[in-house]
């Protein structure tokens, strides 16, 4: 009987993991060369268990460090963070968390497609090669759900504000899963966007992290050994296929859902902001005063606020992911993410 856990989520999530560096190697050979064996020529590792599976699990093992090297963390409440006076400036659990998952459902013997693709930060460029070298296994995937999304319940169905999911396929994945997980239109942009064309039930599902890209970013650890028994015995077949892929869904509803809010973890499904603006109806004051200010500020010195979001996002890709987790999923924003 194989162990219940083989993998420590912990210890991977001490790697910086920025492509190009030496860290990135040294993870990919301790955890990806020996269940994949080597990378195809963009960087993407496969694997395939089954005959014709019809599901992609995906996940992505670069991240928006900025620097070389291990990371010092802390583990408090079963929550993982960095350590006090760590100089990283994320955690990386975006996505360590979801090769994590990915590592221990090929050692379960899970039926599936396994990707684990590379420059997912910086436009998710691993996945589009992947896409335009067209593998064979895409004529019979149905499905691609990627292991990259923070908090605890969402089932994405709309990226950017395209839908790439339907909100039947959604229902099906979280009656399986058990989890209590719901169809979250608020999605941004990772590795299963690409397949939107191809493959009808392209999605992303909650991994248990927060605050993404920045030195506050957590991982709970709780989360994720209850989403991967679940995953373990989620009965697959019945998941419902219904999306039409050749068919473009914009999203209809108000573009700044949740602004900010569910980006730190701390957010009401029910609150709704208006489009580029935080809606009188649900901030205060002290609030719309203090978006206020820092506009003034933006104004004042755009120059060393965007030095600032570059030392943060490290790119002008990832700096579009988490405006768009933020809410900002105009028809423009897309056209625009679509360009990279």
């Amino acid at each position: 009987m194989k162990p219940k856990i083989k993998y420590d989520l912990v210890d991977m999530l001490k790697y910086r993991r920025k492509h190009g560096t030496e860290s990135i190697k040294d993870f990919c050979e301790k955890y990806l060369h020996p269940v994949f064996g080597y990378p195809d020529v963009d960087d993407n590792y496969e694997l395939i268990i089954g005959k014709d599976p019809k599901i992609c699990f995906a996940a992505h093992y670069d991240s928006v460090h900025n620097s070389d090297g291990m990371q010092e963390l802390e583990v408090s409440n079963n929550i993982v963070s960095l350590a006090k006076g760590s100089t990283s400036n994320c955690l990386g659990a975006d996505c360590a968390t979801g090769v994590w998952l990915i590592l221990e459902m090929i050692r379960s013997g899970i039926e599936g497609v396994y990707v684990v693709h590379a420059y997912e930060e910086s436009g998710c460029k691993g996945s589009k090669a992947l896409v335009k070298h067209n593998p064979r296994w895409l004529d019979h995937c149905e499905a691609v759900i990627s292991f990259d999304r923070l908090g605890l319940d969402s089932i994405i169905t709309h990226q950017s504000g395209v839908r790439t999911c339907s909100d039947t396929f959604a229902d099906s994945l979280s009656s399986i899963l058990g989890m209590g997980h719901y169809a979250d239109r608020n999605g941004s942009y990772t590795d299963s966007n690409e397949y939107r064309y191809l493959v009808p039930e392209c999605t992303n599902l909650s991994v248990g992290y927060y605050a993404q890209h920045t030195k506050n970013e957590s991982q709970d650890l709780t989360y994720a050994v209850k989403l991967l028994d679940a995953l373990r015995k989620a009965d697959w077949s019945k998941l419902v296929i219904e999306r039409d892929p050749s068919v473009i869904e914009y999203d209809q509803e108000t573009n700044w859902r949740n602004w900010g809010l569910s980006y730190y973890g701390n957010y009401d499904r029910g609150t709704s902001y208006g489009k580029g603006q935080v809606s009188s109806l649900s901030a205060s004051k002290e609030e719309r005063d203090s978006l206020s200010a820092i506009e003034e500020i933006i104004d004042v010195f755009p120059e060393a606020v965007a030095m600032l979001l570059q030392d943060c996002w490290g790119s002008p890709e990832a700096l579009l992911d988490v405006l768009a987790d933020y809410g900002a999923q105009t028809e423009e924003a897309v056209r625009y993410v679509d360009l990279w």
